[in-house]
């Protein structure tokens, strides 16, 4: 791995956002127009943060609808007790906590988590709302149609969420599809896609009000908690890009240009897309001396990521993924789903032997400057990275 972490800015292609400088343009070596299809449509609410947030996964997950709400920039303290209200009805009907996240995310799209009345329904004016909207005879939380039940009915939060989760059950594998795939099969919007934006937000509301449950995985009838690897996605929609400890870590003393993590793995190990996204690169990294040499086992001091995945996912989050054995299984442009096989572990590019170089970016920025520690990044979304490896792992 080189030091940066990151693919070399000398290698850009053409076609990158206009008018933006030499080194930001080297940074990004995205096409104008697929960087700005990714970006609109899984672009989300990155600036929004929980406070405070879930640091610990409990056992007890129960929801208080009465009690203080935490606070959040976008979000204030009536559309969060309509939070607690779709979380609480969700968990009176032993919905798992992923049917939690899609909800709520599903009623951040459709109404702001507020109660809305609707202009064209005069009855849902006289009733208590947090606002009128006039999309055709929609109300409430869902948005929800006349045939969902009576004016009283979709007016109230906990029918309106009772009846998203009556038919989010009724849909055959829901708990394994992408987010907004699984909300659209109860909504049927004329924009399948929006709901996917809200998901990461989604979580950290339901880990504020329900004691960490968006960090948790069902296995068998129970929510066990920062168990998401191996295929397993947490109801945050995460799950690790593959098992094992952490080794060399986030921007150490000794490594201070380390943009990532490197987990020690045998080569051949499936790497796993870490949330449902889509790909924005996936190509051989060049070396120093600007050879496309991924097809053989790097060495130190070679430089590249090797062959390597970049993956957009909702709320302007980036995940990397270098050294691959062989080139990767995805292409750019595809959308893939969490957990998904995107490659292999190898050691292509600046390594000295098998393992995933992985990195976390925020605000949609592929540079050094939107690194982020992916280790607690992905512990807070219950799919942590494992502890310090006890031997020295690659370099």
């Amino acid at each position: 791995m080189s030091d940066e972490g990151r693919p070399r800015r000398r290698r850009i292609r053409r076609g990158a956002v206009a008018g933006a400088t030499a080194a930001v343009l080297a940074l990004l070596c995205c096409s104008g127009g697929t960087a700005a299809f990714f970006l609109t449509e899984l672009g989300g609410e990155s600036g929004e943060v929980m406070t405070p947030m879930s640091l610990t996964c409990e056992e007890d997950h129960t929801v208080d609808v009465q009690g203080d709400m935490p606070r959040l920039s976008w979000y204030g303290e009536r559309q969060l007790r309509n939070a607690a209200v779709i979380i609480k009805v969700g968990q009176d009907m032993k919905v798992p906590p992923r049917g939690w996240v899609i909800a709520v995310a599903t009623a951040m799209q459709e109404s702001g988590l507020r109660n809305l009345a609707n202009s064209t329904v005069r009855q849902s004016q006289n009733l208590p709302n947090e606002g009128v909207g006039a999309d055709h005879d929609s109300l409430g939380l869902f948005q929800q149609r006349a045939s969902w039940g009576s004016v009283t009915q979709r007016m109230d939060p906990a029918y309106a969420a009772r009846k998203f989760y009556e038919k989010l059950l009724a849909v055959p594998g829901w708990q394994d599809m992408p987010l907004t795939l699984a909300a659209q099969k109860v909504q049927v919007s004329a924009f399948p896609d929006a709901y996917a934006k809200h998901e990461d937000v989604a979580g950290q509301i339901v880990d504020a009000l329900a004691g960490g449950a968006a960090r948790t995985v069902q296995i068998g009838r129970r929510s066990v908690c920062d168990a998401a690897a191996d295929g397993k996605i947490a109801a945050s929609g995460y799950t690790a890009p593959i098992p094992g400890g952490v080794g060399s870590g986030f921007r150490t003393a000794s490594r201070p240009r380390h943009n990532g993590v490197d987990i020690a793995a045998e080569k051949g190990t499936p790497i796993r897309a870490a949330a449902t996204g889509r790909v924005l690169v996936a190509r051989c990294d060049p070396d120093n001396s600007g050879n496309h040499s991924c097809d053989v086992d790097g060495y130190p001091g070679k430089g590249g990521c090797g062959w390597f995945v970049d993956i957009l996912h909702a709320g302007n989050v980036i995940t990397r993924y270098c050294h691959m054995v062989r080139q990767p299984r995805v292409t750019p442009g595809q959308r893939v789903t969490a957990g998904e096989v995107i490659g292999e572990v190898g050691s292509s590019g600046n390594s000295s032997g098998p393992h995933l170089h992985f990195e976390v970016h925020g605000d949609a920025d592929r540079s050094s400057r939107g690194a982020i520690d992916p280790v607690p990044f992905m512990a807070q979304r219950g799919a942590p990275l494992g502890p310090e490896a006890v031997r020295r792992p690659p370099r």
